[in-house]
């Protein structure tokens, strides 16, 4: 005869079917947990991507009609009309962006602000308001170029592409991002990829 009570064969069970569904639940929480995390993700950089990318284009409207102008001998733009044309792209930028990219974003804005406005001979010195424009508007790529660095930066935009490694048939592949980054790193491949490197 058994020695075991015949409660206990259900009640092992019974703790083995819990156990199962405890950890099924586990799992599906954490993949929905990586899924809304990797969708929150794409969504930040989609949102990022979108503003800067709108507010680059408004500011090289507004420096290429500011150029137009002033080699036509033409007056500006007034500073409402700047104002309406870029506030629209600049307002989410400064609502969605870091640090670096809004300080950026506004240092390249108040250049702009300053070449719609009048020149006003009397603040600079010994300086025609038409050579203080040109010098005015030869920052303005400075300053962009320092606005789209932290905006690289920021989103994680490389310059160069990701390295290709060629395998037995001679054909280019991409290598995985751990390999990338173990290259990187210095540190050796092991296994075949040590062989196809």
């Amino acid at each position: 005869m058994s020695q075991i009570p015949w409660w206990g064969l259900p009640l092992v069970a019974a703790v083995f079917a819990l156990a199962g569904a405890a950890a099924a639940q586990f799992a599906a929480a954490r993949s929905r947990d990586l899924l809304s995390r990797r969708r929150r993700t794409r969504r930040w950089y989609e949102e990022r991507r979108g503003a800067y990318v709108q507010l680059l284009s408004a500011f090289e409207r507004a420096i290429v009609r500011l150029r137009a102008t002033f080699e036509s001998g033409e007056k500006p733009p007034s500073v409402l009309a700047y104002i309406d044309e870029v506030g629209p792209a600049l307002m989410p930028v400064r609502l969605l962006a870091s640090g670096p990219v809004r300080s950026a974003a506004l240092a390249v804005h108040l250049q702009l602000e300053r070449l719609h406005g009048p020149m006003n001979p009397a603040g600079v010195a010994g300086v025609r308001p038409e050579t203080h424009f040109r010098e005015l508007l030869a920052q303005v790529p400075l300053v962009m170029q320092q606005f789209e660095a932290a905006i690289r930066e920021e989103l994680g935009i490389e310059d160069t592409p990701p390295p290709v490694s060629h395998n037995a048939n001679g054909r280019a592949r991409r290598l995985p991002r751990w390999a990338v980054r173990a290259t990187e790193n210095g540190t050796a491949l092991t296994g075949p990829d040590r062989e196809r490197q």
